[in-house]
């Protein structure tokens, strides 16, 4: 069984960072690729940024390429987002998503088998 926790979130100005983490706990070799979505209300969730479980192959949305790193360490079983230059419409619940597919990292939400409960990130103005 697959669980997910995330932490980190919080409220923070405009051009500021974060930095949420993942808690990871899943049989070994379970997990192919683990990521980070968004969600706002009213709206569907958003890919955020994947990786790969050995860390060799990572994707990002457009809208936080640059500022936004993914990273794991698998050893400890945690995942990272650091989060820098944060605006306003980064505001939005965060889900870490991990999948048990064996495939290239996902950038949809169907390519994830397992969620967390998501942690709020308020970007202010």
């Amino acid at each position: 069984q697959v669980r997910l926790a995330e932490s980190g979130g919080g409220l923070v100005q405009a051009g500021g960072s974060l930095r949420l983490s993942c808690t990871i706990s899943a049989p070994p070799f379970s997990i192919y690729s683990i990521g980070w979505f968004r969600q706002v209300p009213g709206k569907g969730r958003e890919f955020v940024s994947g990786i790969s479980w050995i860390g060799r192959e990572a994707n990002y949305a457009d809208s936080v390429k640059g500022r936004f790193t993914i990273s794991i360490d698998n050893t400890k079983k945690i995942l990272y987002v650091q989060m820098n230059s944060l605006r306003p419409e980064d505001t939005a619940v965060y889900y870490c998503a991990a999948s048990r597919l064996q495939t290239s990292v996902p950038v949809v939400d169907s390519g994830y088998t397992d969620w967390g409960q998501g942690t709020q990130v308020t970007v202010s103005s």
